[in-house]
């Protein structure tokens, strides 16, 4: 290396330790980012949960049960616990009602199915009724112009007459 300058060497030896460090923080720095994303936080479980003794939404309750909830809450996330662990926590101290949405399974599921059916059915009820209500309502207004039945030669002619004058 006797051959090489001091200054080629450090510059050589920096552009490595620079590789090195790039190398280092490409490899940690999804790991920090999944960890601060899946970190959980009071408000954001406090609006998907429900208190077990007002059934109130967490965010809103001010019985005592809520205060105990939420005190539960914040030591699961002082574990590092993520909000799906959380929630597991809270369903297995105080049931499925603390949830605030049920679980899609079972009789539950139908709370996720039936509307939009109901309203799938409601709209395609409308695309089939509303051009018969349409055709009803254009036959009887053309129904209203034509009034009775047509006019006798002789009064056709009086009221040819008539207008005659009145011009």
């Amino acid at each position: 290396m006797s051959g090489i300058p001091a200054t080629a060497r450090g510059l050589g030896l920096g552009l490595m330790l620079a590789a090195a460090l790039a190398a280092l923080a490409a490899t940690v720095a999804p790991g920090v980012a999944a960890a601060a994303r899946s970190r959980a936080s009071l408000t954001e479980i406090e609006n998907d949960v429900m208190c077990v003794a007002c059934h109130e939404s967490l965010a809103v309750a001010q019985s005592p049960e809520a205060f105990s909830e939420r005190d539960f809450i914040r030591g699961l996330i002082s574990q590092g616990l993520d909000k799906q662990q959380i929630e597991n926590q809270l369903v297995a101290n105080y049931g499925p009602a603390v949830l605030g949405k049920p679980p899609a399974t079972g009789f539950n599921l139908l709370v996720y199915v039936v509307p939009p059916v109901l309203l799938a059915l409601g709209i395609a009820a409308l695309m089939v009724t509303l051009p018969r209500w349409r055709r009803r309502s254009r036959l009887a207004a053309e129904s209203r112009l034509a009034v009775g039945p047509p006019l006798d030669p002789d009064d056709a002619r009086r009221l040819d007459e008539d207008l005659a004058r009145q011009l």
